[in-house]
């Protein structure tokens, strides 16, 4: 189990990395359009690796399923690299990572399933985080537009994961995902449309562009989705979560690097709040079961 334990820790860390790769990438081609390009060749290179599965599993049920997940993914994906063209990729990470914070309570709109006392405690924490982040150098409130999409983007995927919850137990993972990441292409070039973006000349771009491109659809997209799955049916959810909960801060430790992101005592504070709150949602139920079944 340790060597599927290391392999989550690893797709936390490309996850992580990405942050930096598309924001960088992003100088050179508009947020959605580059995310349409990223989903359609990732579809093209995992529909090829696995189209022994979509030949047996893909009919209307799955098209369904992997339409309403895609257009959820790439509606999501489009408003966070429209966000992080406006912010850092440290502030990106953490805040998207809200996101594990929000779906219990999304589940209990979508479910009618009453988020527990860990979630509240979470939800709190998380706020604080927020907050923190949020103050300028006046100590005043203030979310810039960045940070506002990001947010939303937060919002947008933990709807996505209750709807991957509900689809999960009557449909093929892998047949969905393929799905959903053609689809999330198209969405992503709606939304490229709709906000105007410019055509990027593929003929212009540079080596970088390419090689970073590489990575997000290789890595971050196809072999980090195929490792969760194969890896999250030996992994414990609890274990799981944690490791994987580490891209934000693997995302913070690239931008530094790489990105030159300075950092305050508030903004390390603001991360760490949200990194606890990530913590408590994701392994606070589990805690609360096991000290549970050892009084009774």
């Amino acid at each position: 189990m340790w060597a599927w334990k290391l392999a989550l820790a690893a797709c936390a860390l490309l996850w992580g990395g990405s942050f930096v790769v598309i924001k960088g990438s992003l100088d050179a081609m508009p947020a959605c359009s580059l995310m349409a390009l990223r989903f359609l060749l990732a579809s093209l290179l995992l529909g090829a690796v696995c189209w022994r599965r979509l030949r047996d599993s893909l009919d209307g049920t799955h098209l369904l399923a992997g339409s309403i997940l895609g257009v959820l993914a790439g509606a999501a994906y489009a408003v966070q690299n429209v966000g992080l063209t406006y912010t850092t990729p440290g502030r990106n990470a953490f805040l998207t990572a809200v996101y594990c914070v929000l779906v219990p309570f999304v589940n209990w709109v979508i479910v009618q399933k009453r988020p527990g006392a860990t979630s509240l405690l979470a939800a709190v924490l998380c706020v604080c985080g927020v907050g923190l982040i949020s103050l300028g150098d006046d100590l005043v409130p203030s979310l810039g537009l960045g940070e506002q999409l990001t947010l939303l983007s937060a919002l947008l995927y933990a709807v996505q994961i209750v709807f991957v919850a509900k689809f999960a137990g009557a449909h093929d993972m892998m047949t969905l995902t393929v799905v959903q990441m053609a689809v999330s292409s198209v969405a992503c070039w709606g939304f490229s449309l709709l906000l105007g973006e410019p055509a990027t000349d593929l003929s212009t771009l540079d080596a970088s562009f390419w090689w970073a491109l590489a990575y997000m659809v290789v890595l971050a997209s196809c072999v980090c989705n195929a490792v969760q799955n194969v890896a999250q049916t030996v992994v414990p959810p609890a274990p799981a979560a944690l490791l994987l909960s580490l891209e934000s801060v693997f995302a913070v430790v690239a931008s530094v690097i790489f990105y030159g992101e300075q950092l305050t005592p508030r903004l390390v504070a603001g991360f760490a709040l949200i990194f606890v709150a990530v913590l408590a949602s994701e392994l606070g139920p589990t805690l609360v079961r096991r000290a549970t079944a050892m009084r009774s």
